[in-house]
């Protein structure tokens, strides 16, 4: 629990880093997610870590909270941006998501941890809300033309890529076609991270970063220097998604 919230900890710090210094026309640019503009997704991001502390630290209020969302919408429960300027939809993130990194910390990695789906792990939890932080904070980036280094961070990303094929099936109201495909990955440090059998006909190969790009659905695995190797593996990246939710659109329709 203490090294992913530590790298939870680090990738919030690193999209702080993008957005604290924004003018307030900065904060209103619209993003590539429809919709939204920046100070919407960090508003999400604090949405979304709000819900998180209450689900760890209290299960009882989180599942009022949920009944309560019936009425009152999620904005109507955990909050909206409202009048708040950029700089104060900031501070409001920075404190709640202390708040959310304290509760994870104090949750032992197997607690089980109620959620809008299926309920979780705490570890699992916390993995997930890197994710989200990470993919959100690429949509900043690449609104305002910087760029956030990758890191090793990325493994955790990538590992719910691959954990979450056959979600990316079942999602689509598909079955999941029988057999294995191998994962080989370049990290940013220069390691290879795996999974799946060495003698898996179907594989995925290429940089991490690119894997995590297409998975969380920010890239076209053909805009990217993903390498598949049999049906398998090609038809999971063409469907991919990392993330809850229902299945989004085909990525022909997503390429830009």
């Amino acid at each position: 629990m203490e090294d992913i919230c530590n790298d939870l900890d680090q990738e919030q710090q690193a999209l702080d880093a993008v957005v604290a210094g924004l003018s307030e026309d900065q904060w209103l640019t619209p993003t590539p997610a429809a919709g939204w503009d920046v100070k919407d997704t960090i508003v999400h991001l604090v949405q979304a870590d709000m819900a998180a502390h209450l689900a760890v630290a209290d299960a009882g209020r989180f599942a009022e909270a949920k009944a309560n969302m019936a009425t009152k919408g999620f904005d109507g429960v955990f909050g909206t941006r409202g009048s708040r300027t950029g700089a104060e939809v900031l501070e409001w993130w920075r404190a709640e998501r202390a708040g959310m990194l304290a509760a994870f910390r104090s949750r032992g990695p197997k607690d089980r941890i109620p959620w809008f789906g299926p309920d979780m792990s705490t570890l699992s939890f916390a993995t997930a809300r890197l994710m989200e932080t990470w993919s959100h904070g690429l949509d900043v980036a690449d609104t305002l033309g910087v760029t956030i280094p990758a890191s090793d961070r990325l493994r955790h990303v990538a590992h719910i890529g691959v954990t979450t094929r056959g979600w990316s099936y079942v999602n689509r109201g598909r079955e999941v076609p029988p057999g294995d495909v191998r994962v080989e990955l370049a990290a940013p440090s220069g390691a290879v991270w795996t999974w799946g059998p060495e003698g898996a006909a179907d594989k995925v190969n290429g940089p991490a970063l690119d894997f995590c790009l297409v998975v969380t659905q920010r890239r076209h695995p053909q805009d990217t220097a993903i390498v598949t190797q049999g049906p398998l593996a090609e038809e999971w990246m063409s469907l991919a998604q990392a993330f809850a939710g229902p299945p989004t659109l085909p990525q022909a329709d997503r390429r830009r």
